[in-house]
């Protein structure tokens, strides 16, 4: 087993859909400065170091979105920004990422995590991986993460923690129960009040050899087909060999691929503040306000008269102004403007879809 640094393998190929305007598919969210200090993804491989050496972390991402990934990440070596010809969801590229580290470093540990989350400080994240990692390597666990819930999100997963295995660093780790789907608002208020539920962060950690045998186990296809890829890895082949091996491969999560099926899996139990950034109603929780709770981001001009708990995002030449706007969200870019009422933000999705079935692709 490696005494190395672990490696981190990054997940960007999301769309950031629930994002529109602002979010394109040439665009999407992970490659946004939404907080005005740097880019999602930028944000996620800072928050490794030096814990994580950047020439250790990996980044998985869209062979439409590779250049613009290597452009805001020079610190990491061009090869690490690995292109999926296509999405298959994230069972196949944990699997290749495992194979790819595995080659690189016989008996690593990896660290997953997505590129869109917000999280706070970096001092107690990095606390926390270490627990992982150390549960991970010396354990032969499967590890993941879980935030104490500040309310009763109905947005986000959740693992039922069981019996307590461990205290690393003042860092908790307890055996996971259960994973649990996004519960309705009176079960979230219950695992609130229970006090032994956590928010899945949806970050993980194990060592290669660990999560490959428990892939070939649960799901045995994805192993066979990716093996030969990762053996090409470094090689002119390589992109060739990737697209002819992922064009067959079904769609899949890691959760359902594996986690729900493994038995022995441990929860490291962070004290950082996290959220994933789902839509724009994530942003109240992280934009400076003033006294009336109004929130403004973007490069734009933009006035407000009489208005209360309102977002506004400005990245367009037009000036926005609102006037007794109350639980608003307004979003401005050069060619599209989006008005939603507070809350309702996920469902910018179904705008997505309308434009395109309507034939509006130049707006996406």
């Amino acid at each position: 087993m490696s005494m190395h640094a672990p490696w981190a393998v990054i997940m960007a190929g999301g769309s950031g859909t629930r994002f529109w305007p602002l979010s394109r598919a040439a665009r999407p969210k992970q490659l946004l400065d939404l907080l005005g200090d740097g880019t999602l993804i930028q944000a996620a491989v800072a928050r490794l170091q030096p814990y994580v050496p950047a020439e250790r972390v990996l980044v998985v991402t869209t062979a439409a979105l590779a250049e613009a990934t290597r452009a805001q990440l020079p610190m990491l070596r061009p090869e690490h920004v690995i292109a999926e010809p296509m999405g298959r969801d994230t069972a196949a590229c944990v699997c290749l990422a495992a194979l790819i580290v595995e080659r690189l470093d016989p008996g690593a540990t990896m660290i997953l995590l997505p590129a869109d989350q917000v999280i706070q400080s970096a001092v107690m994240f990095q606390r926390a991986l270490q627990a992982g990692v150390a549960t991970a390597a010396s354990k032969g666990r499967l590890v993941t993460y879980g935030i104490a819930p500040r309310h009763p999100a109905t947005g986000y997963g959740y693992v039922h923690l069981g019996d307590a295995l461990a205290t690393i660093d003042a860092v908790p780790v307890f055996r996971v129960a259960r994973f649990v789907e996004k519960p309705d608002l009176t079960t979230a208020e219950k695992y609130l009040a229970q006090g032994d539920y956590r928010w899945n962060a949806g970050i993980f950690t194990w060592r290669v050899d660990t999560v490959l045998s428990a892939l070939e186990t649960h799901c045995p296809h994805l192993t066979t087909a990716l093996r030969p890829v990762a053996a090409a890895y470094g090689t002119d082949t390589f992109a060739a060999t990737l697209a002819a091996a992922y064009g067959p491969l079904p769609r899949i999560s890691i959760d359902y691929a594996l986690m729900e099926h493994a038995t022995d899996i441990a929860c490291v139990c962070g004290d950082f503040a996290w959220d994933d950034v789902g839509s724009w109603d994530a942003l109240y929780d992280h934009l400076p306000s003033d006294a009336t709770a109004v929130r403004q981001r973007g490069s734009g001009t933009m006035i407000t008269i009489d208005c209360a708990d309102t977002l506004i995002s400005n990245d367009s030449k037009q000036v926005v102004t609102a006037i007794g706007c109350q639980g608003l969200t307004i979003v401005a870019t050069d060619d599209a403007i989006l008005v939603v009422p507070k809350g309702r933000s996920q469902d910018v999705k179904a705008i997505v879809e309308k434009l395109k079935a309507d034939g509006g692709a130049g707006w996406l």
